[in-house]
């Protein structure tokens, strides 16, 4: 008898944690507009990973996010970033809190900072510190050895935000397969 209280008790055990690993995991790791996400994927040719990494590294899947530069919804970008993209795009009167609409312009200038750099690491950090200011440390020999990599990423704030998007890719991997 004692032994099946035991057993009995361990189950419980086991099950409240299995369901609190489970609970704690859904709420770091949201994944909301999966449909939007996908669909972006396929357009721009960008893992659902990638672009739910950098949803959650970014706004934490709050569309209506605001940061204090400025960058606004999902994937915050800059309303003037936005805006240009959207032209390339053929689209007008653009509302960055529009979940569909932000999902498509950041995975846009995603694929665009990716055939830009060549390079996952650079285009990802330049989704952070801006394409111009990583081209000029690109060319910096303090920061690059060959012109493509970074060996040395000046920003701390922007080798978190690489070290995140990466973890957090890795993560919603599994989410997506």
């Amino acid at each position: 008898m004692k032994l099946k209280l035991q057993l009995l008790i361990l189950s419980l055990v086991t099950a409240v944690v299995v369901a609190m690993t489970f609970l704690i995991y859904h709420l770091a790791y949201p994944l909301k507009y999966e449909n939007m996400i996908i669909s972006a994927s396929l357009e721009f040719s960008i893992q659902p990973e990638l672009i739910a990494a950098v949803i959650n590294s970014e706004s934490s899947f709050d569309k209506n996010a605001i940061s204090s530069k400025g960058a606004e919804g999902l994937m915050q970008l800059m309303p003037t970033t936005a805006n240009m993209l959207a032209a390339q795009l053929g689209m007008e009167n653009v509302d960055l809190f529009d979940p569909e609409t932000n999902i498509k312009l950041g995975s846009f200038y995603l694929s665009q900072l990716f055939a830009r750099f060549d390079n996952f690491e650079v285009a990802i950090c330049a989704y952070n510190a801006g394409p111009g200011r990583v081209s000029s440390w690109l060319k910096d020999e303090r920061y690059s050895n060959d012109g493509k990599t970074l060996s040395n990423i000046p920003f701390s704030e922007t080798a978190t935000y690489l070290e995140k998007v990466v973890k957090n890719a890795k993560i919603y991997q599994n989410r997506f397969n």
